[in-house]
C-alpha cells in the first residue's frame, strides 16, 4: 500500500478509537478474539506431533491419553473462548453501520446547504457509507483490523515453532538435506509463491473495487426510486399518469446493472480463488517434501514433520491471508477516501460568533447592499446588484416570473447560501458575523417544498419531543385547523400519515400546508416567510388564511412569495423581481396604476379573479 492509503486506513482507525470510547468492549473482544483465533489451530498441530513422537518413543497408553486429554482440554478452552468472543465482536459489528451513520447524519445536518444540492456529494456519501457492506466503512475497517491482528499473531507463533527446524543439521552429517543453501532455496521458493499470491490477489481486488465504484450513482437512484414507490403521496401521481412502468423499468435497469456488476465480481473472485488454491497446493507440496526429506535424513523426528510442516503451511497461508487483507483494505481505498472526504468537508461559510440583538419590539433593519449571487459551479448570476432595505414589522410581498430570483432571495436572507458579492446586513452588521444558529432564530419559514414528517402532530408543530400543548393548539387554530384538530381522537399525539403507525391519519395537502403555517406560528420568530403558502389550498381556505393573516403573524414582518398577485394585495410593500433584480416596488394600487411588469402580470391574471383591483 502507498503511504497515502495507509494514512487513510489509520484515519479510519481513529474513528474506531472514537467509537471505542463509547463501546469499550469492542477492542477488548477484538484483541482476545485475535489471540484465541491465532492460537487455536496450533494446539492441534503441536498435539499431533507430540503424540506421534510419544508413540514412536514407546510411551505407554496412559501417557498418550494424558497428552491427548491435556491437548483436547486446551483446544476446548480455546473453542469456548473463541465462540464467546466471536459472538461479542459480531454483536458490535452488527450495529457498526448504524453507529457510523450517526456522525454522517450529523455531518449532513451541519454542512453548508450548498453541499446538499450537489449530486457529487450524495454519491460520495453513498460510496463512503459502503452501504453494500453489512458493517459500514468503519465496521469493515474494524473487521479488517481484527483479521490482520490475527494474522500477525499467527505469523509470530509459526515463526517461533518452525525456526528450530532450520537451525538443526549440517551438510557434513546430513548431506544436502542439512545444507544451509537448500534451506535458503526452499525459503526463496516459498517467498516467490507468497509474492505471486499477493500480486494476483491485489490485481483482482483492484478490479473488483473499480467495478463496485461504478455502482454508487446507481445505488443513489435505486434508493430514491424505492422511496417513491413506497410513498402513498407519490403513488397518486404514478397511478394517475401511468408512470408505474417507467419507475419499474428504471429500477429494473439499475438492478440489472447491479447484477452485471455482481457477475463480473464473481468472475474475478472465482479466478482469484483458483489461483490462490493452486498456489497453496504448490506450497503444501513444497513444505511437506522439504520436511519429509529432513526427517528421512534424521534431522528432525517423525512427529516433528507434522508439526513443522503444518506450522510452515499455516505461516505461508497466514502471510498470504495478511497480504490479501491488506489488498482488501487497499481495494476499499476509494470507499475510505470518500468517507474521509465526506466527513472532512469543511464549511465554506464564515462562522460568525456575534449574538443577535434582543429586541422586545422585534424591530430589525435588513439591508441588501450591491448583492449579487451565482450558485456554486455556475457562471450565471441569479441575483444581480440587488439593493433594498426593509424594517422587520412590515408586511411585504415578493412577486415575479419563475426564475426571477424570488426563492434565491429568501435563501440568501436565511443564509442557506452566502452572497457572491456585496453584503446583507441586519441592524447594520454583516449577517455573516452573527452566530448562525442564533441568526436562524429570526425566521419562521414555510417553504414551497415543505415537509411534514411521520411524527406525532405535536412534534411536527413544535419541531421537538417537548411540546407546549396550549401553544401548539393555538398555532393550529390560528392556521385554520381548529375544527380538524378537534375531530382528532388523539389530538396532538396523532401520527401524521400511516407509513409507520396504523392509527395515523392521512391529512390532505391543504391540511399539511396549514400545519406548516402552524409550525411557523409556533416558532414565534420575528420574521415570517411564506413561499406560496396557499398553493395547496382551495379558494375558500385561501381566503380564510388571508383574512386571518394579521391574526397569524401579529406585529411580525411577513414576507410573502406568490404567483397569485390578488393574494398580495393586503401587503403594504410589494417587490417585483425580474432577472435577479427588483424592478418595481410599491403598494398594489401604486404598481397596478403604472405601466410595468406588475401591471402586465396583473392584467394577465385579472380574468381569473376579476378586475376590481385595477
Amino acid at each position: 500500500m502507498k503511504p497515502g492509503e495507509w494514512k487513510g486506513f489509520f484515519l479510519l482507525l481513529k474513528d474506531i478509537f472514537r467509537i471505542h470510547k463509547n463501546y469499550k468492549n469492542v477492542f477488548v473482544s477484538m484483541v482476545v478474539l485475535a489471540v484465541v483465533t491465532a492460537v487455536k489451530p496450533f494446539v492441534a498441530m503441536v498435539l499431533t506431533g507430540v503424540l506421534v513422537d510419544a508413540a514412536y518413543g514407546g510411551r505407554d497408553l496412559d501417557s498418550l491419553l494424558a497428552i491427548a486429554l491435556g491437548g483436547l482440554g486446551v483446544a476446548l478452552v480455546c473453542s469456548v473462548v473463541n465462540a464467546r468472543m466471536v459472538q461479542v465482536f459480531n454483536q458490535h459489528l452488527e450495529y457498526m453501520q448504524e453507529i457510523q451513520n450517526r456522525p454522517m447524519n450529523e455531518k449532513a445536518l451541519d454542512m453548508d446547504y450548498a453541499y446538499l444540492e450537489d449530486a457529487g456529494i450524495h454519491d460520495m456519501r453513498q460510496n463512503g457509507a459502503a452501504s453494500h457492506m453489512w458493517f459500514g466503512m468503519v465496521g469493515i475497517s474494524l473487521s479488517d483490523t481484527n483479521k490482520m491482528l490475527t494474522n500477525l499473531i499467527s505469523i509470530l507463533i509459526s515463526l517461533g515453532i518452525v525456526t528450530p527446524m532450520f537451525l538443526k543439521g549440517n551438510s557434513a552429517v546430513h548431506g544436502y538435506a542439512g545444507s544451509w543453501y537448500v534451506s535458503v532455496l526452499f525459503l526463496g521458493l516459498l517467498l516467490f509463491l507468497i509474492w505471486l499470491g499477493y500480486k494476483s490477489g491485489t490485481y483482482f481486488n483492484q478490479k473488483i473495487s473499480l467495478v463496485r465504484k461504478q455502482l454508487a450513482p446507481q445505488e443513489n437512484r435505486r434508493r430514491y426510486y424505492m422511496s417513491v414507490l413506497a410513498g402513498s403521496e407519490s403513488q397518486k401521481d404514478l397511478r394517475v399518469y401511468g408512470q408505474q412502468e417507467l419507475y419499474l423499468s428504471e429500477t429494473d435497469r439499475i438492478i440489472e446493472a447491479e447484477r452485471k456488476v455482481g457477475k463480473t465480481e464473481t468472475k474475478y473472485q472465482s479466478v482469484n480463488e483458483v489461483l490462490s488454491r493452486t498456489i497453496s497446493a504448490l506450497m503444501g507440496f513444497l513444505v511437506y517434501g522439504f520436511a519429509g526429506w529432513r526427517a528421512y535424513a534424521g534431522i528432525i523426528s517423525v512427529g516433528s514433520v507434522v508439526t513443522y510442516a503444518a506450522s510452515i503451511l499455516r505461516l505461508t497461508d497466514t502471510i498470504v491471508e495478511l497480504i490479501r487483507n491488506v489488498g482488501y483494505v487497499k481495494s476499499k481505498g476509494e470507499n475510505s477516501r470518500d468517507y474521509r472526504t465526506y466527513m472532512g468537508l469543511e464549511n465554506q461559510k464564515y462562522q460568525g460568533s456575534l449574538p443577535l440583538e434582543k429586541r422586545r419590539d422585534n424591530k430589525f433593519t435588513v439591508e441588501f447592499e450591491h448583492v449579487s449571487f451565482k450558485y456554486p459551479g455556475s457562471e450565471q448570476y441569479v441575483i444581480r446588484d440587488l439593493n433594498l432595505s426593509f424594517v422587520v414589522g412590515e408586511k411585504m410581498a415578493i412577486v415575479g416570473r419563475n426564475g426571477s430570483g424570488k426563492t434565491t432571495f429568501i435563501k440568501l436572507l436565511c443564509r442557506l447560501y452566502d452572497v457572491t458579492e456585496g453584503v446583507i446586513k441586519v441592524n447594520g452588521i454583516d449577517i455573516r458575523k452573527y452566530d448562525y444558529k442564533e441568526y436562524c432564530n429570526l425566521f419562521s419559514i414555510v417553504f414551497q417544498d415543505f415537509r411534514m414528517f411521520a411524527f406525532q402532530l405535536g412534534e411536527n408543530i413544535a419541531g421537538s419531543e417537548e411540546v407546549e400543548q396550549e401553544r401548539a393548539v393555538d398555532a393550529l387554530c390560528r392556521a385554520g385547523l381548529k375544527e380538524r384538530y378537534e375531530a382528532l381522537p388523539e389530538g396532538l399525539a396523532t401520527y401524521v400519515g400511516k407509513e409507520y403507525e396504523e392509527d395515523g391519519v392521512n391529512f390532505s395537502g391543504g391540511e399539511k400546508q396549514k400545519m406548516a403555517i402552524a409550525r411557523a406560528i409556533y416558532k414565534d420568530a420575528p420574521l415570517v416567510i411564506m413561499d406560496e403558502p396557499t398553493a395547496a389550498l382551495d379558494p375558500e381556505a385561501e381566503c380564510e388564511v388571508f383574512a386571518g393573516f394579521d391574526r397569524m403573524v401579529g406585529e411580525k414582518t411577513a414576507i410573502y412569495i406568490s404567483h397569485r398577485l390578488a393574494s398580495c394585495r393586503f401587503c403594504e410593500d410589494i417587490l417585483v423581481f425580474e432577472g435577479g433584480q427588483v424592478v418595481q416596488r410599491g403598494s398594489h394600487e401604486q404598481l397596478a396604476a403604472v405601466p410595468g411588469l406588475y401591471q402586465k402580470l396583473w392584467d394577465a391574471q385579472a380574468q381569473y379573479y376579476g378586475r376590481e383591483g385595477k
